[in-house]
């Protein structure tokens, strides 16, 4: 929950906990971006009036980092709001004072929606397959051939597939890149790694940089 308001991010946040809903508040846009790229979560509530930065810009940086649902919980009943929130992305729009009651109603038909389709898209083929055992990586069917440094990095973003995964943790947590090695090494290996997707499709961009973050690895193009 992104929301500046500590009164009412306490009382929903009880509220919500009654229903067995674990929630996680920052009264910082900037710290919301941040936990983003630290935890899965499954839905945020995002407050317009922010310190900072406007609610309505934060909307297109969670795009850039994920697709989790967004409900915008907002005094600003203006219906510019409400349209610009929905075209940049939001799912739903919940203008204060609301029901607490409604609030988790409108969780549960969101992330109701939302699950229905994860499993749909589970039952599909995955576009990368990685086998641990074999040390390896098939794209569409293709064997990728990764060194061990690049078999790590794709890995790791596999692990993590449309959620991003920052520079530091691609380089510390590789069992075959040293610590010492630059960060910009990384750019290097997810540059060698692309090329090798783009021999097999050279029409989409599966990895996708994230500013001031890392890398995010997705399937839908």
């Amino acid at each position: 929950m992104i929301e500046d308001d500590p009164e009412l991010a306490l009382i929903l946040t009880n509220y919500l906990t009654k229903y067995d809903m674990e929630v996680i508040g920052a009264e910082d846009p900037y710290i919301g971006l941040s936990l983003l790229t630290q935890h899965d979560f499954d839905l945020i509530i995002l407050d317009l009036t922010l310190p900072g930065m406007d609610g309505l810009e934060v909307i297109p940086k969670i795009r850039e980092i994920t697709n989790i649902p967004i409900i915008i919980s907002s005094a600003r009943d203006d219906i510019t709001d409400k349209v610009i929130g929905m075209e940049r992305g939001a799912d739903d729009y919940m203008p204060k004072p609301y029901d607490p009651r409604e609030l988790v109603t409108r969780i549960k038909t969101i992330l109701r929606r939302t699950h229905s389709t994860d499993e749909k898209k589970e039952k599909k083929e995955e576009i990368f397959v990685a086998d641990p055992q074999a040390h390896t990586i098939t794209f569409k069917g293709h064997l990728l051939d990764l060194t061990a440094a690049e078999y790590d990095v794709l890995g790791m973003l596999i692990q993590h597939k449309n959620g991003s995964v920052s520079r530091e943790q691609l380089l510390y947590e590789s069992e075959h890149i040293d610590d010492d090695s630059s960060i910009k090494n990384i750019d290097v290996i997810i540059s060698r790694i692309r090329q090798k997707i783009a021999k097999i499709d050279p029409d989409h961009i599966y990895i996708k940089p994230i500013r001031g973050v890392g890398y995010l690895l997705t399937d839908r193009v």
